[in-house]
């Protein structure tokens, strides 16, 4: 079984940094695709970032310059560097894998991850 522990989330202000933790057990990244998702209230599961198994990575256009994901293969854990964040970065962050291979352009797609971490809040004050 896949576990997916996430971690560092927080309160910040507008224009701040975070850096976000997901930590797995059950498996190596290496044969995942990963991805980080938000969950904002009154609005539906949006992927932000994603890596792939041959270490591409594709963003959304809303976080591009911004957010950075990143792995540490070796500590099985996946990163999210959040810079300059805005008032509408907040949200519930997950982390989620997916072992099939599929299209790149579904990378950032959350119904083809099918593990899924507890969340860590996330929120920017204006």
């Amino acid at each position: 079984q896949v576990y997916l522990v996430e971690s560092g989330g927080g309160s910040v202000q507008a224009g701040g940094s975070l850096r976000l933790s997901c930590a797995a057990s059950g498996y190596t990244y290496t044969r995942y695709c990963m991805c980080w998702l938000l969950h904002a209230p009154g609005k539906e599961r949006e992927g932000v970032a994603a890596i792939d198994v041959d270490g591409s990575t594709i963003y959304a256009d809303s976080v591009k310059g911004r957010f950075t994901i990143s792995q540490d293969t070796a500590k099985n854990t996946l990163y999210l560097q959040m810079n300059s964040l805005k008032p509408e970065d907040t949200a519930m962050y997950y982390c989620a894998a997916d072992p099939v291979s599929r299209p790149k352009s579904t990378l950032l797609r959350d119904w083809r991850y099918l593990d899924w971490g507890q969340g860590t809040q996330v929120t920017v004050a204006s």
